[in-house]
């Protein structure tokens, strides 16, 4: 089957089975796509899932409806509504981007692949999506569902990431000319709802008949993926003061993991242990544990009701929801201390 014949089959595939999503405009709506919302919902489905995104979607876009409103946002508020996506480092970038389009770009977005890659924060993947989901332009989009559909469809065996280059000159053959941005988003659904990593729906896939792997029996072993390497075990501790309804934290460095959120004091997670941030009778409490993309964690946990000052940070009323998930964990086990 030809290139053009594959990709106008996708398309009537999409036209009848594309999901809902609050930041799309369905095929056949004569509305243009929102550069902003689809930019804002790319970063944030960055190594997450639509479920997870959904809520913090709506919650962005009904408090800063366009990048503007973004631009003009306090640095904590939007790190306390991005607490718990995780990889903290897209929220920050987030700001930088939506000020430099403000700044640079008169509050529009370039319309061009290139153009957005000059923004910070957006590197090709999120550029090519942008430039073809909001402004028809033919950019090869491929993330992790495009990997293994086109894997499967042309039978490419070589592990990741080193077939990446392939997979990326493959995907960029079926880009159609004519309505890239469904086609890209074809392409996902497709690899989202039936072309899974496990036990694909082959049967009721609109590229059965073409797919290679398929035709070999192999659809389900790939993309194959070099081995990983172990994560290394990495150990702290945070220190938990409670003085009345207060607790103390401090802001963490604007570089580096967490970024610019709110934390409770700690070491730096080499095993030290560091130096308490008030006098006071410190008990442990227990751990907790999270892993980050490159490491394990493990945090002894202190805690103290007192009454004194700190050296460091300052007493706030906490919910716990501003948090990262890492810091919401020890919190969970501080708060439910009796006085």
């Amino acid at each position: 089957m030809r290139d053009t014949d594959l990709s106008e089959t996708l398309l009537h595939w999409y036209d009848r089975h594309a999901r809902a999503l609050p930041w799309r405009v369905p095929p056949g709506d004569t509305a243009r796509p929102d550069p902003y919302r689809v930019w804002l919902s790319e970063v944030m489905l960055q190594q997450t899932t639509v479920a997870a995104v959904r809520d913090y979607f709506a919650r962005f876009t009904a408090r800063w409806p366009t990048v503007r409103d973004l631009a003009a946002a306090a640095d904590a508020d939007v790190m306390a509504e991005w607490a718990g996506l995780g990889y903290y480092a897209r929220a920050r970038n987030l700001l930088k981007c939506a000020r430099a389009v403000v700044s640079d770009h008169g509050g529009v977005f370039p319309d061009t692949r290139d153009g957005l890659l000059t923004l910070p924060g957006i590197g090709p993947y999120t550029a090519a999506a942008i430039a073809s989901i909001a402004f028809d332009e033919p950019a090869t989009v491929v993330d992790g569902n495009v990997e293994r559909v086109i894997s499967r469809l042309r039978l490419v065996e070589t592990p990741l990431p080193v077939a990446k280059p392939e997979i990326t000159r493959l995907a960029a053959d079926l880009t159609p000319a004519l309505r890239p941005g469904d086609y890209a988003q074809a392409v996902m659904d497709l690899g989202a709802t039936i072309c899974t990593p496990r036990s694909p729906a082959c049967g009721i896939c609109p590229w059965m008949d073409p797919c290679e792997a398929r035709a070999t029996g192999v659809q389900a072993t790939l993309p194959r993926k070099a081995p990983k390497t172990a994560k290394p075990v990495r150990e702290g501790v945070v220190w938990l003061a409670r003085r009345g309804g207060q607790w103390l934290l401090e802001t963490r460095p604007e570089r580096g993991l967490l970024g610019g959120m709110p934390g409770w004091p700690g070491d730096a997670w080499d095993g030290s242990g560091g130096e308490a941030p008030l006098d006071a009778d410190w008990k442990a409490i227990g751990e907790v544990r999270h892993t980050f993309t490159h490491f394990h964690l493990i945090l002894t946990v202190m805690f103290a009701d007192t009454s004194g000052n700190p050296r460091r940070g300052d007493f706030r009323a906490v919910t716990g929801a501003e948090l990262p998930t890492v810091m919401r964990k020890a919190f969970d086990l501080a708060k439910v201390v009796p006085r």
